[in-house]
């Protein structure tokens, strides 16, 4: 099991972990809060996107499930699968769900950001995500259910549920495509400059940590991280589409914007 090395105070997320196998099902310690509004759901877009009753899209906080068909593009895998069991899910609740807003409360695309809760008050992300429909993400500054989030998603890893049945780690060997992806690599090279702090992987891929996201990280200790393998997930860009790489510059590139979207691999 991978570790992150990267936050600035230690974390409980083993403790967190062993708390979820022990006192249930880890989609259950995401408990919703007292009062929260309830609405009706009207569409349910895919995976990880709501259409509510009142004119809201909202966009799940802290899953990325598979992307559906879309412009020409095949469905990826279980990506219907996501949709069917979030629809599931929403009518087993009475077509209502209670939302918790996110303390960034849009995203670019204008979507609310929520958290999402059935009328048993469980956190919809977390269920997906401990039935293998999603990967987990961390994007500051909505974080609040990081470590129960991450205890799902690991119960479904370990039983190669859903998403997991078949690897979708990639090398940056094998990067053809930007979007969403899990990656894995070694550290060759970190270097600092006016854009942030990078790291170069064996491979056409650099993980770049913005100035603005370095406070959420301990940069010595990713210094430290040349020669070591990682895992990093998150948005891979590719640099090609706006002008040819410079020489000596990786074609792809992944943002990281907070600790848990790196780990140490042994």
């Amino acid at each position: 099991m991978g570790f992150s090395v990267l936050m600035k105070k230690a974390s409980l997320v083993g403790a967190f972990f062993v708390s979820a196998i022990c006192f249930g099902p880890a989609w259950a310690l995401c408990p919703a809060p007292v009062g929260l509004p309830v609405v009706a759901v009207k569409q349910v877009v895919d995976g990880d996107t709501l259409r509510l009753a009142d004119g809201r899209s909202v966009r799940l906080i802290g899953i990325n499930t598979p992307e559906v068909a879309h412009k020409g593009r095949p469905a990826q895998p279980f990506a219907e699968q996501a949709k069917r069991r979030l629809q599931a899910l929403v009518a087993a609740s009475s077509g209502r769900v209670a939302v918790q807003v996110g303390q960034q409360a849009k995203d670019h695309y204008g979507r609310t950001l929520a958290h999402v809760y059935d009328d048993q008050g469980h956190n919809l992300e977390a269920r997906l995500l401990a039935e293998g429909l999603g990967f987990q993400v961390a994007i500051a500054p909505n974080v609040a259910l990081l470590e129960c989030q991450q205890a799902a998603e690991r119960t479904a890893r370990a039983a190669r549920e859903g998403v997991w049945r078949d690897a979708p780690i990639l090398t940056a060997a094998k990067l053809n495509d930007s979007g969403f992806a899990l990656v894995q690599g070694r550290v060759i090279k970190v270097e600092q400059n006016r854009g942030g702090l990078w790291l170069q992987l064996d491979g056409p891929l650099v993980l770049q940590v913005a100035n603005k996201a370095l406070p959420a990280f301990d940069p010595k200790a990713l210094r430290a991280l040349r020669g070591r393998s990682v895992e990093a997930r998150g948005w891979v860009i590719d640099r090609a589409r706006s002008g040819k790489p410079q020489a000596g510059q990786a074609r792809w590139m992944l943002p990281l914007t907070h600790p848990a979207m790196l780990e140490v691999r042994p």
